[in-house]
């Protein structure tokens, strides 16, 4: 299957639920007016966008519609498309370009935090990286035996301790052990305590100190995993979270499992994260690079790509 194929069917769910909310209010209207901009807010509210997302959309539609004229609303999907591209786009690739770089992973238990950083070294191994992957989420002894098995899968070095040790000295270890076996990317794997903020941003600052220390010039990321099938409540953790530590960007996990992609823009659009990569399946490779064209392609298809 092709990369916008993955991307059209990840987002299949999101997509159908767009075109029976949004499509209805375009079909519904055949003048581009106030009333219809009132719908057209609504009907993506319901679709998890989320009410200033919503409102930020709306108004580049009508600073478009002003601009090129536009009367009725047989163009309104196409302006649709080119401002949900616009909202995405820009800081969507790694900057990982030291050697070594390194990512931090951060989120909540549940959200596919440790799977992520699976699939995502095997992306990266993919592209001719050599990965080592740091198992610091030492809160849970479930957290470094999953993620052992995907250093298996993904063939990728692994640095672990057992449970209970200092997650900041797995990542000095993991430094270390990345540049005696010059390592291109660490990735290392950290407890998401959320409920417990004081030992989570003390633990993260922490960590954040030894990497400072020990590869100050390294290209840094800090990814956090979102579940997408929780919609506006994905928002509200990425709020959580960049209060407690910087966020470089997001990786959505389980798109393809929910019609609230929607929540994708919120996070973009309200806190300014840059959003990395997608989670479209369960399969290893189901972790696709974000494209915000092919995304915007996906929620609002042209003609010719509609089944």
């Amino acid at each position: 299957m092709g990369f916008f194929s993955k991307i059209k069917n990840g987002l299949k769910n999101t997509s159908e639920a767009l075109k029976q909310s949004v499509g209805e209010v375009i079909k519904s209207f055949r003048k581009v007016d106030e009333e219809f901009f009132e719908e057209l807010l609504e009907s993506l509210v319901m679709c998890d966008v989320g009410v200033h997302t919503a409102e930020d959309i709306c108004n580049r539609l009508k600073d478009k519609v002003k601009e090129k004229n536009i009367k009725d609303t047989s163009e309104i999907t196409k302006l649709l498309r080119e401002i949900v591209e616009e909202i995405l786009t820009g800081e969507n690739e790694l900057k990982i370009n030291t050697k070594p770089s390194i990512i931090l992973v951060i989120g909540v238990n549940g959200a596919g935090k440790t799977t992520t950083i699976g699939k995502l070294a095997l992306n990266l191994k993919n592209s001719g990286k050599n990965v080592l992957l740091a198992a610091a989420d030492t809160f849970r002894a479930a957290a470094i035996d999953q993620l052992e098995v995907w250093a298996e899968r993904s063939k990728t070095h692994i640095v672990k301790s057992v449970e209970g040790t200092d997650p900041a000295s797995v990542v000095f270890d993991a430094i270390a052990a990345g540049k005696a076996r010059k390592a291109d990317v660490i990735i290392a794997d950290t407890a998401g305590r959320l409920h417990n903020k004081k030992n989570l941003m003390d633990e993260l600052a922490k960590i954040h100190r030894v990497i400072d220390r020990e590869l100050p010039e390294a290209d840094k990321e800090v990814l956090l995993v979102l579940d997408g099938t929780t919609g506006q409540n994905a928002v509200n953790q990425a709020r959580e979270f960049k209060n407690v530590t910087p966020v470089s960007g997001i990786i959505v996990t389980k798109l393809d499992g929910t019609a609230k992609g929607g929540a994708v823009l919120s996070v973009k659009s309200e806190l300014d994260i840059p959003v990395k990569f997608i989670g479209v399946g369960e399969g290893i490779d189901d972790l696709q690079p974000f494209d915000p064209h092919e995304f915007a392609l996906s929620l609002f298809p042209e003609e010719k790509d509609k089944v």
